[in-house]
């Protein structure tokens, strides 16, 4: 006897092994552990910026100071290295 034989000759076994088979999966995924919403930083925010012209003091004055009180207004920032070389400044920085 097959299985489409026994469907047909037993229809309420048939109906009790489906209501067991779906049973079991609303079982299953309810046990089933499932984020919706994982926790993803981005780690490290770098911001580079280049001033033509101006040598590691001035840049370090216009542009890095201003920026490091800008990004430390930003909640979350754990951790701010900045870096002022002749026409460009760096400033990585990590986030919780």
């Amino acid at each position: 006897m097959n299985l489409p034989e026994f469907c047909i000759r037993r229809p309420i076994a048939a109906l009790m092994f489906n209501l067991g088979l779906a049973l079991i999966g609303v079982v299953a995924l309810s046990r089933l552990p499932v984020r919706e919403l994982p926790d993803i930083d981005p780690p490290i925010v770098s911001v580079t910026t280049i001033y033509p012209g101006a040598n590691a003091e001035l840049v370090e004055a216009d542009v890095t100071e201003p920026l490091e009180q800008e990004i430390n207004n930003i909640p979350g920032i754990k951790i701010l290295r900045s870096e002022s070389r002749e026409q460009v400044s760096i400033s990585p920085s990590s986030s919780s």
